[in-house]
């Protein structure tokens, strides 16, 4: 068992009465989420899986929390609220400020999708477009909020906020009191700071393991004093975060027992087996949980493991794109370039090996004029699906049989 870990002073920024009164605070207005056990994830991983479905928030993302359980603090003579987000804080705000009464104005860095403008203006808020990048945008909302006396609504470090993020474990920790582990996503540390305030209220030994992109360690980075040179290139955009807070930092620091990093492809393998196996669309934030379990089974195994899928707004064209990496990697996608002479038939003797192999192709082209090639043969690329890499592998011993040379490779 790992040495219990328990906090250093008294003067963290939020305690476990926080966590408790914001659920009081936000009961009703928010869905109180099932925690699910997965029985394939259990099998597949070798630890005790319990998912977290955040998902099922009405804006899909956990962020409606903490957003509401700030907005119920303010005096009725608020003239309205501010933050700088492209979200999920952006929508959590939106709904519940609109529900309230209570103006809202959301600012967001120039080049944001269309689509996450509309919904954010859909919801009730005002738009402003600004800042090249998320920090000038945030820079722009408390000049804003300076000059429209509005009050600024901190994503992430901001006690209310933490608190309110935090009722997401103390549900899990109501639903199954002998959860050992959590394995909760960190980008700037709200989620992961309530939570574990709360948690190691209800349960000192419990572990609670954060995880961050390789992309955006910036917390691991504060917390353990490394320099780990994240690319900020990462399709879990919901914790793309380079400054942490200060005040999640102090709960990171004295109740967050360890901090992984997991890859980028880790992250879309988890992904797509959450959607195979669980039937469900998670963002690459939301599948982090997952992924760190994948990455490192040796931490969890035998373990009864606790997972938060936090969000599940994930833009179309990435979703696509994961999915057919995914069949890719897992042999189900491939590209064939087929050499072969280049004389009445052979395409056809192709496409019949094709058919019987059982395989099926997604996309076909044909070179005669480009290529380093004879000119009596030509080229053949096949973009084909299969059942798995066995199945792949079959067409290609079949055309190889045929006299066709054939190089193999999986689209990534």
């Amino acid at each position: 068992m790992s040495e219990i870990k328990l906090p250093k002073s008294q003067t963290l920024p939020i305690s476990a009465d926080d966590v408790y009164a914001a659920e009081k605070s936000i009961k009703g207005a928010v869905v109180r989420t099932p925690l699910n056990r997965s029985i394939t994830l259990s099998a597949i991983t070798g630890a005790d899986c319990y998912l977290k479905f955040e998902i099922f928030q009405f804006t899909a993302a956990y962020k409606e929390r903490g957003a509401l359980n700030r907005l119920l603090s303010l005096p009725r003579t608020t003239k309205g609220v501010i933050a700088a987000s492209a979200g999920n804080h952006a929508q959590g705000i939106s709904y519940h400020a609109g529900r309230l009464g209570i103006p809202a104005t959301i600012v967001m860095p120039e080049g944001t999708p269309f689509n996450k403008v509309k919904r954010t203006e859909e919801l009730g808020a005002r738009v402003v477009l600004t800042g090249a990048d998320f920090e000038a945008a945030t820079q722009a909302a408390y000049a804003l909020a300076d000059e429209e006396n509005l009050t600024y609504v901190h994503p992430f470090d901001d006690p209310l906020v933490m608190a309110g993020q935090g009722t997401v474990g103390l549900e899990m920790m109501e639903d199954q009191p002998d959860l050992d582990t959590l394995v909760v996503p960190i980008g700037g540390g709200g989620l992961i700071s309530g939570i574990a305030t709360i948690a190691k209220h209800i349960n000192p030994n419990i572990r609670i393991i954060g995880v961050q992109t390789e992309a955006f360690p910036a917390m691991k980075e504060r917390v353990d004093g490394t320099q780990l040179a994240g690319d900020n290139i990462s399709i879990a955009e919901g914790i793309a975060v380079n400054q942490p807070g200060a005040s999640t930092q102090m709960v990171v620091e004295q109740l967050v027992d360890e901090i992984v990093t997991v890859s980028e492809r880790q992250i879309e393998k988890a992904l797509v087996t959450l959607m195979e196996i669980e039937k469900v669309i998670v963002e690459g934030a939301g599948a982090i949980s997952l992924a760190a379990v994948m990455q490192y089974p040796d931490m969890f195994k035998g373990r009864k493991v606790g997972m938060v899928l936090s969000g599940g707004n994930i833009d179309s064209r990435m979703l696509a794109s994961a999915i057919m990496r995914g069949m890719a990697r897992d042999g189900r996608l491939g590209r064939l370039r087929i050499t072969m002479m280049d004389q009445p038939g052979a395409l056809a003797t192709v496409t019949d090996i094709v058919a019987k192999i059982g395989t099926n192709i997604i996309e076909m082209r044909h070179h005669r004029e480009f290529g380093a090639i004879s000119l009596k043969q030509t080229e053949m690329e096949l973009v084909i699906e299969a059942k798995d890499g066995e199945h792949a592998q079959a067409l290609v011993n079949a055309l190889e049989a045929a006299g066709f040379k054939v190089d193999y490779a999986k689209t990534v």
